[in-house]
């Protein structure tokens, strides 16, 4: 079966990752294009080779009727639900960008639409669908490590990706988007309850913004870094992060985060420098106008007893997960970092399993998306797919109850 889509928002996942993976495939082809940046939907329309009447500025004008089997929503969070459910009133399946929404009253609107029209709604908690987290799974699942006990779960969020998307950038505004929470650590907790294999009984989570702010910047630093003598020595640097390290690493043509600080593409220097002169990703990080946390601790009871926690923080040199899984009879060390799944039995030989090897598609998330999209063509086609509605409600309520409790001091907040 072959199916048509549609893109409604043509940023980093919905035109750099899904238009891209999706285009590459047999099975897909690309017809339709909406997005509110002329320069982004001609670079993609050209690239995807949609036809001019097919690309749309205009989203009132796209949504007049279906354009496609498939619509991939990949905008700002705040207009996810609204869009998922015009789009199955049209008839759409759908692949839809986490997070969904941070609002119950939406989660709850968003189930009943589908319900109603009946359309598949895949959404896009791609780890799920790594290697590396999938040969956890298989670990747990075979009983390696007997009853599961525990979790433990690090959110590397790394400096200078705090800097530009929490700070800088789209979800640096609590009033703007979700809470960071449920923003950065959708994929975590979805994968909390997956591997707990249960709901989620209560939750409790502490949290502030500790640095990103003005009383913090350098004597005499600049509003601007391009205008700042702290340029070339600021770990936060813009100069360093989207110049400098850009011609480090080769001066690729189309590369995130770069690809995101401006839609002039292909990427030069010469526009990179323009786009910190003038744009939002060019200001320091101690004079935007960012409210979200930097780091958050949270802590939950799963309704059969697991019990997890979850760290989530800015201040880490590297990104990348690091979670490990406590049983009667063994332990799993998950470590992105140091490329490996750990399998360690009581009393046994450790066994470790390479994350390069294991994830043998190179996509990004670790082989995440393009295992999004193979298992995005099999539920098109009738098959179940991991990440249904109601499961990723699950973890979005676990996000919602987080920073209750989070703007409660810690109050531990009932899930159900």
């Amino acid at each position: 079966m072959k199916f048509t889509v549609a893109i409604l928002g043509c940023g980093n996942r919905g035109g750099a990752t899904y238009g891209k993976l999706l285009s590459e495939q047999a099975n897909f082809t690309i017809a339709a294009l909406c997005d509110r940046d002329g320069e982004r939907l001609h670079y993609y329309g050209e690239l995807f080779s949609v036809s001019a009447e097919n690309r749309f500025l205009d989203e009132e004008v796209f949504f007049e009727k279906k354009r496609a089997d498939l619509l991939v929503i990949a905008t700002m969070d705040a207009d996810h639900v609204r869009q998922a459910v015009k789009a199955l009133s049209l008839g759409y399946d759908l692949l839809l960008e986490k997070p969904i929404s941070d609002r119950r009253e939406e989660l709850e609107a968003l189930l009943a639409a589908q319900k109603q029209y009946g359309g598949k709604v895949v959404v896009c908690h791609v780890l799920r669908y790594a290697p590396a987290f999938v040969k956890t799974a298989q670990l747990l699942k075979a009983g390696k490590i007997g009853k599961l006990v525990a979790i433990q779960a690090l959110e590397q969020v790394a400096y200078w990706h705090q800097a530009h998307s929490f700070v800088r950038g789209n979800w640096r505004s609590r009033e703007e988007t979700a809470p960071m929470i449920l923003a950065k650590c959708c994929h975590d907790l979805d994968l909390l309850q997956y591997y707990a294999n249960s709901r989620a009984e209560s939750i409790s989570s502490v949290g502030d913004l500790t640095w990103f702010k003005p009383e913090n910047a350098p004597e005499g630093a600049a509003k601007r870094c391009v205008d700042c003598k702290y340029a070339d020595t600021c770990p936060y640097s813009a100069k360093r992060i989207y110049v400098d390290d850009w011609k480090k690493n080769g001066c690729q043509p189309n590369v995130w985060p770069h690809i995101q600080i401006t839609s002039d593409y292909p990427l030069t220097e010469e526009k990179l420098y323009t786009a910190i002169k003038e744009g939002a990703y060019g200001r320091c990080v101690y004079f935007c106008d960012n409210d979200v946390v930097d780091h958050q601790l949270t802590e939950i009871t799963f309704e059969n007893g697991v019990k997890a926690t979850l760290t989530m923080t800015a201040f880490t040199a590297g990104s990348g997960r690091i979670m490990r899984f406590f049983g009667t009879l063994g332990e799993i060390v998950l470590n992105e970092e140091e490329d490996v799944v750990s399998f360690k039995p009581y009393g046994g030989v450790r066994e470790d399993f390479r994350i390069s090897e294991l994830a043998k598609i190179d996509s990004g998330h670790g082989g995440g998306d393009q295992g999004l999209v193979d298992t995005l063509y099999q539920v098109l086609c009738g098959q179940e797919g991991e990440t249904s509605l109601d499961r990723s409600v699950e973890s979005h309520l676990m996000a919602i109850c987080a920073e209750e409790s989070r703007l409660k001091g810690g109050t531990l907040i009932r899930i159900h």
